[in-house]
């Protein structure tokens, strides 16, 4: 492993450990954000809700920035919109400041983590691609196994904004050391698809909005049912869309290569 490959999988997975971290720790602290700042159930549950929506409805959008304005980029500005929140949510006085910060956590992680990923596939080949997601994979597990310790750790020892006080630190050092290690790159096609930016953001927004207000609304209410048939019928827009565009941000003939198809959780769309 060459001295620029090990700091691109340093970082990347760096920031994929730092985002499933503080997921998991919030969820483990989330009894001592109610108390504290004295917030309904209902409430609460967005703390988590909107982080989880903006990170699904922006996750295909970040990745198809960074293939236009450069991944190193837009991996950093990511990091930067992660670690800014992050200081928010610490400073948060009430549950709707949270909220808002969360999700704009959310917005910085979907621009992160995908980017993660396809900057250790631009750098390494083939042969060792395997080994390194094997490492990036195994530093996210770790996050997994040790978040609801570290959080039970911190909301009993600490203030739960120390959850958020830990990303401080972590990105300004991730951000320093990606602007500074990590070579920049595009993607192939480096238009940016406006048009499917839209579809599949609108789409995959009515798709999880329906799903989080599921249990709370109802699965049958016309809330739930209108954004979900809403969001399929624009995620098959953007798919009709996909392939008659001369420069698609998601090529469907993607879909025909195995490794591609068995691997992506969206394969559902074709």
């Amino acid at each position: 492993m060459t001295s620029k490959q090990a700091w691109v999988l340093g970082l990347a997975s760096l920031a994929s450990f730092m985002m499933a971290l503080d997921s998991l720790v919030v969820t483990t602290a989330l009894s001592t954000i109610r108390q504290d700042l004295t917030a309904s159930i209902e409430a609460l549950e967005w703390t988590v809700n909107a982080y989880n929506l903006t990170f699904a409805v922006l996750l295909l959008t970040g990745a198809a920035l960074g293939d236009r304005f450069g991944r190193r980029r837009i991996f950093v500005v990511g990091l930067a919109v992660f670690t800014i929140a992050s200081v928010a949510c610490a400073l948060s006085p009430n549950i709707g400041t949270l909220i808002m910060s969360r999700a704009l956590q959310g917005a910085g992680a979907a621009m992160v983590l995908p980017l993660s990923l396809t900057l250790i596939s631009a750098m390494f080949p083939p042969q060792q691609r395997g080994k390194a997601m094997g490492l990036y994979l195994g530093l996210t597990g770790l996050a997994t196994f040790s978040g609801p310790f570290i959080g039970g750790v911190i909301a009993q020892g600490l203030a739960w904004q120390w959850i958020f006080w830990l990303n401080l630190p972590l990105g300004a050092i991730a951000i320093t050391l990606a602007a500074r290690r990590v070579d920049e790159s595009v993607g192939p096609n480096t238009r940016l698809d406006l048009m499917g930016v839209v579809l599949v953001t609108l789409g995959a927004f009515g798709i999880v909005w329906g799903l989080v207000r599921g249990n709370a609304a109802g699965w049958g209410s016309a809330e739930v049912l209108s954004a979900m048939v809403l969001g399929v019928g624009l995620v098959i827009a953007f798919v009709l869309w996909e392939r008659r565009t001369k420069a698609p941000m998601l090529p469907m003939r993607f879909f025909r290569l195995r490794a591609f198809a068995t691997a992506n959780p969206a394969n559902f769309l074709v």
